[in-house]
């Protein structure tokens, strides 16, 4: 034996320090990124981008014709409007791992509280079942859902309103926030989904700690968006094409109109 020749013992295994290094790097490569977006999200508070002409929602308009942060996200799907917009109302999102882990690093971060309720799965039963409201509906092609709240607090709190009252609300110390739904068809057999999220906070100290939370949350709350886009499109044409399948049989096929509306 060689006793000159250093052993693993002494050197540590090159394979598991380039894995260390790598995963060092990564990780403050990623620190690095989501430090540089949040403060690019904070100097951008307060001057929302405006709506495309193919974006512009009359039925948000009604709820927060001004606001101070937007989120706007959408993707072509091979399915009928009302499929797609079902199919979105459906969505199980904490099925997926980016958006658990999402959620997670919130509550480690600010030190939440675990809801040991039982909670629905699907988004629309999940999202009323703590607190937010259906504020307007489309039947077939988008809804609207809002809430007041103070997103800074660590166990927080959805306080549903009316549609009248939360058009009206201007209490201080809260955000309003509304999102949607939305399903337009480009076809019989296609449509483009998509979700906006619009929010303004109600007097300038909250407009204070929320602009803090928006800076630190968004990119969290982009990727959530935009992780989910893909599944959707997956279960809107799954359910599109099953049905199609079964617009052979009679005793199904008289109900198909009501899915081409």
């Amino acid at each position: 034996m060689d006793i000159n020749k250093p052993s693993n013992r002494d050197t540590g295994s090159p394979s598991m320090k380039n894995i260390a290094r790598v995963t060092a790097g990564t990780l403050g490569l990623a620190t690095v990124g989501y430090a540089a977006a949040s403060a690019v999200l904070w100097a951008r508070y307060g001057h929302p981008p405006a709506a495309s002409k193919n974006d512009e929602d009359s039925m948000l308009d009604r709820f927060m014709p001004t606001y101070e942060i937007v989120e706007r996200h959408r993707i072509t799907i091979e399915a009928p409007a009302a499929i797609t917009l079902a199919a979105a109302g459906e969505q199980d999102l904490m099925s997926n791992p980016v958006i658990r882990a999402i959620f997670m690093m919130r509550s480690l971060v600010l030190g939440s509280t675990r809801d040991a309720r039982p909670l629905p799965q699907q988004l629309l039963p999940l999202v009323r079942s703590i607190g937010w409201r259906v504020l307007a509906e489309n039947c077939g092609r988008e809804l609207v859902v809002g809430a007041v709240t103070q997103p800074w607090e660590a166990d927080v709190t959805f306080h549903g309103l009316n549609p009248d009252a939360f058009a009206a609300f201007t209490d201080p110390g809260y955000v309003k926030i509304a999102w949607s739904l939305r399903a337009d068809p480009l076809g019989p057999n296609r449509s483009i989904f998509r979700t906006e999220t619009r929010a303004i906070a109600t007097d300038p100290n909250s407009r204070a700690k929320f602009r803090r939370y928006w800076a630190f949350a968004s990119p969290g709350i982009w990727l959530i968006r935009r992780a989910s886009l893909r599944p959707l499109k997956l279960k809107a044409e799954h359910q599109a094409d099953s049905l199609e399948k079964a617009e052979r049989t009679p005793r199904f096929a008289e109900r198909l109109p009501e899915f081409r509306r």
